[in-house]
């Protein structure tokens, strides 16, 4: 690599750029809801921005914002064409922490929950709306930018990110996990564990989706009577496993003999039931996230 003085216009550049680095990165990752991609998407800004002669940009932050806004939005239409895409990356964010039973009021844990709510929400916008939204009430760029990443006047651009506030608005926000969620996920768990039918279907709600993450693709099972069939035959595959969050819900990761991860769950109760039990197993997947370690 070739030396480059401190006037050097490329040098300049980067050192500008990395200022803008972590804004960046923090827009891409509201608008796309993956690390991944959002870290492609600062690239892509990056090479863009080396192409250029930075000096007749007249507002570097601006003219950034601008360029990753624009990627972001061909990802989302990208994703449009294949929605099974979009629903892949969001498995493999998973956030997996040990529960050490936090108080329900817990800042750092309901933070972080309000956090993963709004992506989930964010899911439901359609591009337009999610970038005037992330843009704008997240990030304070002025609507007639936005207008100009979308192709919108102004007064169109304010439609959409008031249409996308108030689907936001409307999404309940997380409470934190307690103990009567914790209580009916041990129960699933020990019902499981032993093949006890009748309380496995005590705790799950009659229209449960289960969505296992495997290999070859999701597979999703629906209703209770199948859910606790399934759940009874594979109890016994575990061999270790601790309880933890994923993403924010209460969960469990167990592992092989050797060590080596076999699944993460995580489960979503509502009033006292189980309406929804994410499962992944896929080894790629599990590869790509930070878990924790055996007991």
């Amino acid at each position: 690599m070739s030396d480059t003085s401190p006037t050097d216009p490329m040098a300049e550049a980067f050192e500008a750029f990395e200022a803008q680095r972590d804004r960046l990165r923090a827009v891409a990752h509201r608008m796309l809801g993956s690390h991944a991609d959002a870290e492609d998407v600062v690239q892509e800004a990056w090479l863009r921005l080396s192409r250029q002669d930075a000096a007749t940009i007249h507002n570097l932050a601006g003219w950034l914002t601008t360029v990753v806004g624009r990627i972001s939005l061909d990802v989302l239409r990208s994703r449009q064409a294949r929605p099974e895409a979009s629903y892949d990356d969001r498995l493999s964010e998973l956030v997996v922490t040990l529960d050490d039973n936090p108080a329900p009021e817990d800042d750092a844990v309901l933070a972080d929950s309000v956090a993963l709510a709004l992506l989930v929400v964010l899911e439901s916008l359609g591009p337009s709306e999610r970038l005037a939204f992330v843009l704008h009430d997240l990030f304070a760029v002025p609507f007639d930018e936005i207008g100009q990443i979308l192709g919108k006047s102004t007064g169109a651009t304010k439609m959409l990110a008031s249409r996308a506030r108030r689907k936001v608005q409307t999404t309940e926000r997380p409470t934190g996990v307690g103990r009567e969620q914790r209580d009916v996920v041990q129960a699933f768990l020990a019902a499981a564990r032993r093949g006890d039918f009748e309380e496995l279907l005590r705790v799950l709600d009659p229209e449960v989706k289960l969505t296992v993450d495997t290999p070859s693709g999701l597979v999703v099972t629906l209703g209770a009577t199948r859910v606790a069939a399934g759940a009874q035959l594979s109890a016994s595959a575990a061999t270790q496993g601790r309880t933890v969050l994923v993403n924010g819900l209460p969960g469990i990761i167990s592992w092989r003999a050797d060590g080596t991860p076999l699944s993460v769950l995580a489960f979503t109760v509502v009033d006292g039931r189980i309406t929804d039990i994410m499962v992944v197993i896929d080894p790629a997947k599990l590869a790509l996230t930070d878990l924790p370690a055996p007991a």
